[in-house]
């Protein structure tokens, strides 16, 4: 019974809160400098402390500011701070080359407030979700699914844990986890969809190029209060071979993908309704995230992105220097909201437009994390030419319902 009391407690706290988390690898910010495969290595033998069940004492809320980034530590969990996620997404190819998929696998972790004082191992002191999903655009359909489980922050936990040394995070057989020579793997079995829209897959993802810091070397901003930040990176290119399983069968497929981690307080910024967000791995292997957070009316609170050309250059954009304008809308028929599928990015690396590959890519998380959102595959044109240069994901939060982020 105090078992049942406290998952619904945590249950009823999030719903009130109505937090976005399925939405986000977020926005990230341009700020003064970003940096790359290099200095990311400088600081990856700072690294890690180890972690047992979350103390208020020992894991106060920390303070949103500029710090260095340590790796292998902050490739794990920051169990202090509200809202994190591993975001990854990517297309795959099967041998003969025309059967063009995308995917995601998301883990997002929430510090409750809940039971921090309790030496119990049930206590609700974080909530792990998960989210996953297939864009088949032979069948012309999304598959996707949704796993939710709290989490007392113990690392040994069998049904749910993010480790704090290094990226390794499961909801029971659902797991996201960096190998000692930096590739990933993300593994789903069985995804909880119906019969006919079961789906799974078995991935390794291989870094090809360093680590991208976002914002002021990894301090990524959110609007204009020095607190509406995150920490922020992503892994690039990542060269991506496995098994993909859907109704049809068990198939090989290669491909490429982009990986986010993201940490925060709270990243929106008063007003901020949603945002929109872009990450694409372009053709000639350069990089490219772009954002902007919306207003209610549609207007641009604050924007920002990264770009890394092919030869290794970072260029972080000022939140004044990116514009989305969105072209052709698709309206959803199950939420009735209105996404547009197909957009005008302005940003200092070029003029580009974005087009999403299957309209129907709707994800509705309210049975976990509460929210609606649009994630998809999508492709990037060179904005004069029509020229396609890139290929990644695109995606919209905010406009079936506001979002509702812990501490906004």
């Amino acid at each position: 019974m105090r078992r049942r009391a406290w998952l619904l407690a945590a249950s009823a706290a999030w719903a009130t809160s109505r937090t976005a988390l399925a939405a986000a690898p977020g926005p990230a910010s341009g700020a003064a400098s970003a940096a790359s495969a290099g200095s990311a290595s400088a600081t990856a033998s700072a690294a890690s402390s180890p972690s047992a069940a979350i103390s208020p004492a020992d894991t106060p809320a920390p303070e949103m500011r500029p710090r260095p980034l340590a790796f292998p530590r902050d490739h794990g969990a920051h169990v202090a701070y509200a809202i994190e996620w591993w975001y990854a997404t990517g297309w795959l190819r099967g041998a003969s080359g025309d059967d063009l998929c995308g995917f995601q696998l998301t883990f997002f972790r929430a510090r409750t407030g809940l039971g921090e004082r309790s030496s119990s191992r049930f206590a609700p002191r974080q909530l792990l979700f998960a989210h996953a999903a297939i864009t088949d655009l032979r069948a012309g359909r999304l598959l996707h699914a949704q796993r939710v489980q709290r989490w007392s922050g113990d690392e040994a936990a069998a049904l749910a844990a993010a480790s704090a040394n290094d990226t390794r995070v499961n909801l029971r057989d659902w797991q996201l986890a960096r190998e000692p020579h930096g590739g990933y793997r993300a593994r789903l079995l069985n995804a909880d969809a119906a019969a006919d829209a079961r789906f799974g897959f078995a991935l390794t993802l291989t870094p090809t190029q360093g680590l991208l810091l976002h914002g002021d070397a990894g301090f990524s901003r959110k609007g204009p209060e020095p607190s509406q930040a995150s920490h922020y990176y992503s892994q690039p290119q990542l060269e991506v071979s496995g098994e993909l399983q859907r109704a049809g069968g068990q198939q090989r497929m290669r491909g490429r993908a982009w990986l986010d981690h993201e940490w925060s307080q709270a990243p929106l910024p008063r007003g901020a309704v949603g945002w929109d967000w872009i990450g694409i791995n372009l053709d000639d292997g350069a990089a490219l995230m772009a954002f902007v957070l919306r207003r209610a009316d549609g207007s641009a609170l604050w924007a920002g992105g990264t770009h890394r050309g092919a030869n290794g250059h970072v260029r972080v954009f000022r939140h004044d220097e990116v514009r989305f304008t969105p072209g052709r809308r698709w309206a959803s028929p199950a939420t009735r909201a209105s996404y547009p599928v197909q957009w005008r990015v302005q940003t200092p690396a070029g003029s580009f437009e974005v087009w999403a590959l299957l309209d129907a890519q709707e994800l509705d998380s309210r049975g976990s994390t509460g929210a609606v959102y649009w994630e998809g595959l999508s492709e990037l044109r060179d904005a004069p030419s029509g020229r396609r240069v890139g290929l990644g994901y695109l995606e919209m939060t905010g406009y079936a319902a506001p979002l509702r982020l812990p501490g906004a």
